[in-house]
């Protein structure tokens, strides 16, 4: 078969640079530190080391946070060996030709040493020390330390932070596979400090080795100078200092640039911003550049000071402060426009219309104006993907599309507060600090951290407002840190599944039957309207989502009704009626297949008492002494608790005849209690009884 230009593609060059170029090059540079180079390849190499280094620092100087040049500690060490490979390939040259002349090592090595020489050879050897011992003391040894300690810190917060994904995947706000990657994101994290951790010693040994390679140049080629070719001391030293300076500087310059671009990866703060941007921005602040100038200033009015320097250096800070004040004066304003909704754009500010005055949102969320910035694209702000995950898993557990969450600002709120509504419906408030995390403690917990104590809004558990700084402390102790968008999410996740019922309307049960009629119109055409009108329908609906019955197998529910549709069952008893056919679907969210069903009994006496007293209540259903009511509900609120603080869940499961009454009063005090009936147990499943209730 010909191969011709038309068969290439760029993804074909790209793929045989890697599998090609890279191997060899490497074996190039081993090949170096064994054969013997003419000038010229010399001054190649030393040139596209010197184009290497650079590179590495600019792309160092362009990442967002350190992850996103992860391939940087196999860069560093490809570079390192490629400059002690140029290394021993210079002094062999060096050693053996020197003595032909200041050129015999190349251009290159002729240049810089000439350079930084400049006919005084002390001064030469002088600063070349200062050069390595900046990057060697300062630098390099910087970067190791902040290397080691990202490391440590790093695997220390590893538990936390799978246990914050396996809060955030149970809640709603990730989906499987964002957990995954989330994980896999965690790992690699680790790996890259860890791999830093070792690199950082690369640089340390090169530097070391520069240091090495210079006094075995200079004493070296002076004794093959003056023992091999008769060479005065004076014109020996002359060539060999020049040859053997010119040859560490060439290599110590590149070697410098990747010890800078090392510090900058692991001192990094991942943010949404470039260094330079992110530097730029945080000291960007009027009230730091003016007190400067009048400080410069001042100086600049002391007799015997260079008055015209302070003064023209007061004069630039001053201008900078200026600007930034105006610069921060213009978001202020910027901030406080009246711009109600976060979500829409107004128009024709002046006019008042009904839309200003009424809100038919179904879900809506109101944000203290602290909490702008968790909506604001321009920032990076995190809380409207969250929600739209949120959305998206409330929706597929459910069985029909949660309706979009409209998000406002409310001037009438605390600078932090939210407010959830349901329709006009006030359901849930809170507080949150956009500056800050939530920790909530581990299990192992036993070190108490400093903080804001407060109560988490999801699940009333105990719980810790922290300062960012504090985040890996809290993880490294066990505690479990939210961000809190997190917070705000998990927060409506319980809340979208606690008033489902009144989330689904007659028009969202209609495209529910429409998609269901594709493959299913025989059935949709004879149950809705013939047998079931649209609205009683959805009072059926609404009915099984408030006791979190999913209802995304709408063909079982229309098969069950047409069979029981000559009953003239009312809407609450129809979807009594229906619950064995759905509670599938319900009981798979407590336990996988494989596993037992945990379940919470009521004793046999006390049962047959609730039973009796439901039929005495007849129409008003069962209703219960206060004391008993009491007594009951804080054994079972007890039980509930004692799971979920062992990460476990268990259905309640009653006789049949007062499944609907007795889950009405539990559910009134624990939440997220699932109340069966023995009717609706599947036979195929093995069954746990993990408590029993006693009276």
């Amino acid at each position: 078969m010909e191969l011709t230009a038309k068969n290439l593609s760029l993804r074909n060059f790209g793929s045989l640079i890697k599998v090609g170029v890279l191997p060899l090059g490497i074996l190039a540079v081993v090949a170096m530190m064994v054969l013997p180079l003419p000038a010229y390849l010399l001054d190649l190499f030393f040139v596209t080391n010197i184009l290497v280094s650079l590179l590495v620092l600019m792309v160092a100087m362009h990442t967002y946070r350190p992850l996103d040049f992860s391939s940087f500690p196999s860069l560093l060490l490809i570079a390192t060996v490629l400059r002690l490979a140029l290394n021993v390939a210079s002094t062999r040259v060096v050693l053996a030709d020197g003595h032909n002349g200041s050129d015999a090592a190349g251009k290159v090595i002729e240049a810089f040493g000439k350079f930084i020489i400049a006919s005084n050879y002390a001064v030469g050897i002088f600063v070349f020390i200062i050069l390595v011992i900046i990057n060697l003391v300062v630098i390099t040894r910087g970067a190791g330390r902040v290397s080691e300690v990202s490391a440590r810190f790093t695997l220390d917060a590893m538990p936390g932070k799978q246990m914050a994904i396996d809060a955030d995947l149970n809640a709603g706000i990730l989906d499987a596979e964002q957990a995954t990657q989330k994980r896999d994101e965690i790992a690699k994290e680790a790996d890259f400090y860890g791999a830093m951790d070792g690199a950082s010693k690369f640089v340390k040994g090169d530097a070391i080795a520069g240091i090495l390679i210079l006094a075995i140049n200079i004493i070296g080629g002076l004794i093959v100078g003056i023992t091999q070719h008769d060479l005065p001391v004076s014109d020996a030293a002359e060539t060999y200092i020049l040859l053997s300076i010119g040859d560490g500087l060439v290599a110590q310059i590149p070697s410098l640039l990747l010890a800078i671009a090392t510090a900058i990866i692991v001192t990094r703060v991942s943010s949404t911003h470039d260094m330079a941007e992110h530097i730029g921005k945080q000291i960007n602040i009027s009230r730091a550049w003016l007190p400067v100038s009048g400080v410069l200033l001042l100086i600049g009015f002391v007799p015997g000071m260079p008055n015209t320097l302070f003064l023209l250096a007061g004069a630039i800070s001053g201008l900078i402060g200026y600007l930034a004040l105006n610069s921060q004066i213009s978001e202020d304003k910027k901030e406080q426009a009246p711009d109600n909704d976060l979500g829409e754009e107004n128009s024709n500010e002046g006019a008042i219309d009904l839309e200003d005055i009424t809100d038919y949102s179904p879900i809506s969320i109101q944000l203290g104006y602290g909490l702008v910035e968790m909506v604001d694209d321009n920032t990076g702000g995190p809380l409207i993907s969250r929600i739209t995950g949120i959305r998206r898993e409330v929706s597929k557990v459910l069985g029909f599309v949660v309706p979009p969450v409209r998000i406002k600002d409310d001037l009438a709120l605390s600078a932090n507060q939210y407010r959830i509504r349901i329709g006009q419906t006030i359901v849930g408030e809170d507080v949150i600090y956009p500056d800050s995390y939530l920790c909530i403690a581990g299990e192992e917990v036993s070190v108490k951290i400093s903080g804001y104590e407060v109560k988490d809004p999801s699940f009333g558990m105990d719980a810790v407002w922290i300062k960012s700084n504090q985040k890996s402390e809290a993880e490294s102790k066990g505690y479990v840190v939210i961000a809190p968008e997190s917070v705000l999410a998990t927060h409506l996740s319980q809340l979208l599944n606690k008033f489902a019922g009144q989330l689904i309307g007659q028009d969202d049960v209609q495209i529910l039957l429409d998609n269901l009629s594709k493959t299913a119109p025989s059935l949709v055409e004879s149950v809705v309207p013939k047998l079931v009108p649209l609205h009683n329908l959805t009072g059926i609906l609404r009915e099984l989502l408030s006791e979190r019955v999913p209802i995304s197998d709408l063909r079982s529910i229309l098969e069950s009704l047409a069979s029981i549709s000559g009953r003239n069952l009312s809407i609450i008893d129809t979807a009594e009626a229906l619950r064995p056919t759905l509670a599938g679907l319900l009981i798979q969210q407590i336990a996988p297949l494989n596993q037992p069903l945990p379940v919470i009994t009521l004793e046999a006496d006390l049962e047959q008492m609730l039973i009796k007293m439901s039929r005495q209540s007849g129409e008003e259903g069962l209703v219960l002494d206060n004391d008993l009511a009491q007594n009951l509900l804080t054994k079972i609120s007890e039980t509930n608790q004692k799971l979920s603080n062992e990460s476990k869940s268990a259905a309640l499961v009653v006789s049949p005849a007062i499944r609907r009454q007795f889950s009405a009063i539990v559910r009134q005090h624990v939440e997220d209690m699932v109340v069966l009936a023995f009717t609706e147990l599947p036979d195929n499943r093995k069954i746990n009884v993990v408590a029993s209730i006693s009276g």
